[in-house]
């Protein structure tokens, strides 16, 4: 131990007298494990975005999107004579309705649970306070499906459901912008020309206005709930339709919507089976809706599943280009010690004259890479950490510095001191003490 301690010593000595060098050797070291840090920061933030994502939109999800249905076909034959388009004038399609709903849930087996939503954009009066809001007609199985949980009250019951009952619940920021001082359960909120008694408050969603926007969803803690049926009922029913209507439904008219519902979400029992059960849902709804596509099906797992991968496949390419970085840091080590070892020859031969073996002089030199390795390895931990929360701060990009990336590019800068470091402490300790001491 005291050989081994006197070596390090001297190792130490060494740099000293050399700091310079030993400094601009480092350098290397210190861009290629702040390079690495950094770069896996990123990686890991963006990870974490996706799987936010992932988490707001649920697993094993269906989403079925009422659209208008395209007037390309109609556009391409506006040549033909008024009697021939006629004859090819699309059948008058139903739209998205709660019928569909329950076909699916009847016809498909994989399903769990179903959540049919109507969105209506609408004024919201309370105590002499207005403002423009969603009033969205749902189910229980919307808060189960989005994961929402009532902060105060209860959910709907089934006389809410089926009797079109005005009541609602309440997401915080309605409760933050009215009631505000004051408890809302009980209380009555008018929204349009209808006054809706609130019966239950939810939960702050924490989300992020990126993840919103992303995703195309709405923000939860700024919509007002109530029982589909009662939107339907008391609000408007688009699937309720005269004579004069029957002619603009199938593509004719793409500005009227004439869904009943706008949107749809299906969870299925089985992850395996979301793209086959998407492909039935799609045929079923075809069939019902005349042969028009007036919908659209997504499978949003999916595509985040796709794009996480993307993503390892990206932080993996990220990582190895920063660990070409310490491969040079690496490879500068070992050229500036085969050149100290050129440059003290004599040292080397004076050492060996007054009794070190060789393993002292490999040793010494080892402890001088593995030195200057170490002093890069933490003045790169401390760069990449400082890089990843300028780049968070200013770039606004996610970024997450994980233990593990410090504890794996520190010890991967230790180890390229060692790899590097033996040939030149070798090369050392291989000199003739004759020979070394005649050198100049």
């Amino acid at each position: 131990m005291q050989r081994i301690l006197f070596n390090f010593i001297l190792a130490l000595e060494g740099i000293n007298a050399n700091r310079l060098r030993s400094i601009l050797t480092a350098l290397g070291i210190v861009f290629g494990v702040g390079a690495v840090i950094a770069m896996l920061a990123i990686g890991n933030g963006a990870q974490q975005a996706i799987l936010e994502q992932m988490k707001l939109i649920g697993t094993n999800n269906i989403l079925i999107e009422a659209v208008l249905p395209s007037d390309k076909e109609e556009e391409e034959s506006s040549d033909v004579s008024s009697a021939n388009s006629n004859e090819d004038k699309k059948p008058h399609s139903p739209g998205l309705t709660l019928e569909d709903i329950e076909a699916v849930n009847k016809v498909l087996p994989t399903v769990e649970i179903i959540s049919p939503e109507l969105v209506l954009s609408t004024n919201i009066i309370q105590s002499a306070k207005l403002i423009k809001a969603k009033c969205v007609g749902v189910t229980n199985a919307f808060f189960e499906l989005n994961q929402l949980d009532l902060g105060s009250g209860k959910r709907f019951h089934e006389k809410h459901m089926d009797g079109g009952k005005p009541v609602c619940i309440i997401g915080k920021n309605i409760q933050t912008k009215f009631f505000s001082q004051e408890n809302p359960i009980g209380q009555k909120i008018k929204c349009g020309n209808t006054w809706l008694t609130i019966i239950g408050v939810l939960n702050d969603r924490n989300t992020s206005k990126e993840n919103l926007k992303s995703l195309g969803i709405r923000d939860y803690n700024s919509d007002i709930y109530i029982p589909i049926q009662t939107a339907l009922l008391r609000f408007k029913n688009r699937s309720t339709i005269n004579k004069s209507d029957i002619g603009n439904r199938g593509g004719n008219n793409k500005d009227e919507n004439y869904h009943q519902i706008d949107r749809a979400v299906i969870r299925v029992n089985d992850s395996k089976k979301l793209q086959a059960s998407a492909d039935v849902i799609a045929r079923l709804l075809k069939r019902r809706h005349k042969e028009q596509i007036d919908f659209e099906i997504q499978v949003p797992e999916l595509l985040l599943e796709q794009e996480r991968k993307t993503q390892d496949t990206f932080n993996i390419v990220l990582a190895v280009i920063a660990s070409i970085s310490l491969l040079v840091g690496g490879i500068g080590i070992m050229n500036i010690m085969l050149a100290s070892v050129l440059e003290r020859i004599k040292e080397i031969g004076v050492r060996r004259s007054l009794g070190a073996n060789r393993q002292d002089i490999i040793l010494q030199f080892l402890f001088e890479a593995i030195f200057i390795s170490l002093i890069g390895g933490i003045i790169g931990v401390l760069l990449g950490v400082f890089s990843a929360t300028t780049i968070a701060s200013y770039a606004d990009i996610p970024t997450i510095v994980s233990p593990w990336s410090i504890i794996l590019s520190f010890g991967v800068a230790a180890s390229v001191g060692l790899v590097f470091g033996i040939f030149p402490a070798q090369k050392a300790a291989q000199q003739d003490p004759i020979k070394a001491l005649r050198s100049d």
